[in-house]
């Protein structure tokens, strides 16, 4: 019985191990979606944007989004994509760490607006990311393209919650405490 309860346990802490944290899907601009008239700064703000996160674009018609390089994103400039989709439903996976920088490439929407930049922490990392506002300054170099796919329209909810490796743990040590109580 004692050899049981351990074993029990001993998998419980190995699943625990082995189990990543749970990526979450921002929706851009929650209900309102990526459209003019937008402000995807105050949107991003206080979001812990991660390695394994996504951002869902939500959008009609008459609209794109292209992942762009700080310069081309500070100067609205179109022309030089690191990708571009125009689908209506454009699901971004966030796979490197940095910022990465989102404009609308229709003449004048990005500078009505239309832009978001957000910075990815190391999906490692504790420390919560931040974003970067249109008028900030630094080194002037891209991040790395992510890939860009377009995906079914989600849900309008800004994000699925994160299940931490401690959370499984805390399950775990209850479900022991239980079968020690059998």
């Amino acid at each position: 019985m004692v050899f049981s309860k351990a074993l029990v346990l001993a998998l419980f802490l190995a699943m625990n191990m082995a189990l990543p944290t749970i990526a979450t899907v921002y929706t851009v601009g929650d209900t309102s979606g990526w459209a003019t008239g937008g402000d995807y700064s105050t949107w991003a703000s206080g979001k812990n944007f991660v390695v394994g996160d996504s951002l869902v674009f939500n959008y009609g018609s008459g609209h794109t989004v292209d992942e762009v390089k700080e310069s081309d994103y500070k100067s609205c400039s179109i022309g030089n994509s690191i990708s571009t989709d125009s689908s209506g439903a454009t699901t971004i996976p966030l796979k490197t760490s940095g910022t990465h920088y989102f404009i609308c490439s229709v003449p004048g929407h990005c500078s009505s607006g239309m832009k978001l930049a957000v910075t990815v922490k190391d999906g490692k990392s504790s420390s919560s990311s931040s974003t970067t506002p249109s008028s900030s300054s630094s080194s002037g170099k891209g991040s790395p393209p992510s890939s860009t796919t377009a995906t079914p329209k989600a849900n309008a909810s800004s994000s699925v919650s994160r299940v931490t490796p401690i959370v499984v743990l805390i399950v775990s040590l209850i479900s022991y405490c239980v079968l020690n109580m059998v």
